[in-house]
């Protein structure tokens, strides 16, 4: 068992009691019971979570006046939230169990009881949140990165095409809005670099360039940096981190590039990576 799922372990019963993970008959096999809701889970963790996600094996049990299909519509908005908030490199269970409590916990109290035939339970799979888009504009098509995990912190990197800075904030916010794993990031340092064509009124490009620290200092003017080294132009790049508890010092920096130009590269912003000038 690894030393992150022993430690996971550990906070979970201690904010939940140590009757919300235990283990079951099975190597890596525990029962995970969701708060306030009478249903609990059977969960596998593979060897190398939290690099690997953990498998839902079924339902433990539901309660004695849990509704037909319930068990179901449990286990299947289980599957849907894990896939939402798991990312490889960083632990997931206190994200699921918030995310199922504050759900099922609704399902439980009757804001989902206008169904006119319980069979219609089925219908109620969460595969994902839609997305909100109201005010937004259109949804980005993000490139991610791997995941890289150091002394417990995860970094994950995302880019995708603009053509204005006011698309760069609109694009930003619909992350932030719609993800709400990125949205819980400790820090989501941005940078962008955006060649704007002439106008009538200029008969020159528009060049804009711009970055955010949000709290990781200095992260936001590197990032800028290594996209004026690669060269690359109408592009915006977001970098999460999740801390861990342990500081990472200027390693940091070197972690965030990489993913940051990994996206990049990965997105056919660049064909080579870094110039050779």
């Amino acid at each position: 068992m690894s030393e992150d799922l022993l430690d996971e372990i550990e906070a979970i019963q201690s904010i939940y009691g140590n009757d919300v993970l235990r283990e079951a008959d099975g190597a890596f096999v525990y029962i995970l019971s969701i708060p306030h809701v009478e249903a609990s889970l059977r969960v596998l963790f593979p060897s190398d979570y939290p690099e690997s996600i953990p498998q839902l094996l079924g339902i433990e049990r539901t309660g004695a006046q849990a509704r037909k299909g319930y068990g179901s519509h449990v286990l299947d908005t289980a599957q849907a939230t894990l896939l939402s908030v798991f990312i490889s490199g960083s632990v997931c269970l206190f994200d699921l169990l918030q995310e199922l409590d504050t759900v099922l916990a609704e399902d439980s109290n009757g804001q989902q009881s206008s169904l006119a035939d319980p069979e219609d339970d089925a219908r109620l799979v969460l595969k994902a949140a839609p997305p909100v888009t109201c005010g937004l504009g259109e949804e980005p098509r993000w490139i991610l990165s791997s995941a890289v995990t150091e002394k417990k912190s995860t970094f994950v990197a995302r880019a995708c095409s603009v053509t204005s800075p006011a698309q760069a904030q609109a694009f930003l916010a619909h992350l932030l809005v719609n993800d709400k794993r990125t949205a819980k990031a400790s820090h989501n340092p941005t940078a962008y670099r955006i060649r704007a064509p002439s106008t009538a009124k200029s008969a020159s490009e528009v060049l804009y360039e711009d970055c955010d620290d949000d709290g990781e200092n200095a992260a936001g003017g590197r990032l800028l940096q290594l996209l004026k080294i690669m060269d690359v132009w109408d592009v915006l790049v977001v970098v999460s981190r999740w801390y861990g508890g342990v500081k990472l010092g200027p390693d940091r920096f070197s972690i965030i590039n990489n993913v940051a130009r990994e996206a990049v590269v990965e997105g056919g912003w660049t064909k080579s990576g870094i110039r050779n000038d």
